[in-house]
């Protein structure tokens, strides 16, 4: 369980992927729940590695909002290097990982099923090297802005 500098993917995986099969998932993971655990135990299954790229702190303001992430970058990655699915975690300063997914090259490339295969980015990457791409179960009723609305909801409103 590591997590590894944005710098130091190429090369670090460009050797790992000779010998292991690595899957690679990436999101936000600004609040975790449930869903995420289920999720990364369902990827991790798929393969050798479990590689997690998170989205930076500004990606996830373009994508999210201003009041996001509730947690920063820095603490996301520490979070769900303490999973036990999960193998290593890494970043991204784009809003989508298609660079990180062209410097890991993994074997499976996976999503929640709220995803269709089609609309998975990188998806064009990893099926021209013959790689897999997936969409996993998705929990129903576990969302980051479901926890957030419902903290709002039990706390704030009077």
């Amino acid at each position: 369980m590591a997590i590894i500098d944005r710098n130091d993917v190429k090369p670090f995986f460009s050797i790992l992927r000779k010998t292991k099969k690595i899957v690679f998932t990436n999101g936000c993971f600004d609040i975790l729940h449930m869903g995420h655990i289920k999720y990364l135990s369902e990827a991790k299954r798929l393969g050798d590695i479990l590689v997690v790229g998170v989205n930076s702190d500004e990606s996830v303001k373009r994508l999210k909002g201003e009041k996001r992430p509730i947690n920063k970058l820095c603490e996301r990655m520490y979070m769900l290097d303490a999973l036990k699915p999960v193998d290593f975690v890494t970043y991204f300063e784009e809003d989508t990982p298609y660079n990180l997914i062209k410097d890991i090259m993994p074997h499976y490339l996976v999503k929640g099923g709220d995803w269709k295969v089609d609309q998975i980015v990188g998806s064009d990457i990893v099926l021209s090297y013959g790689g897999d791409v997936m969409s996993l179960n998705f929990e129903e009723g576990f969302a980051t802005t479901n926890i957030i609305e419902e903290i709002i909801k039990r706390y704030c409103d009077n």
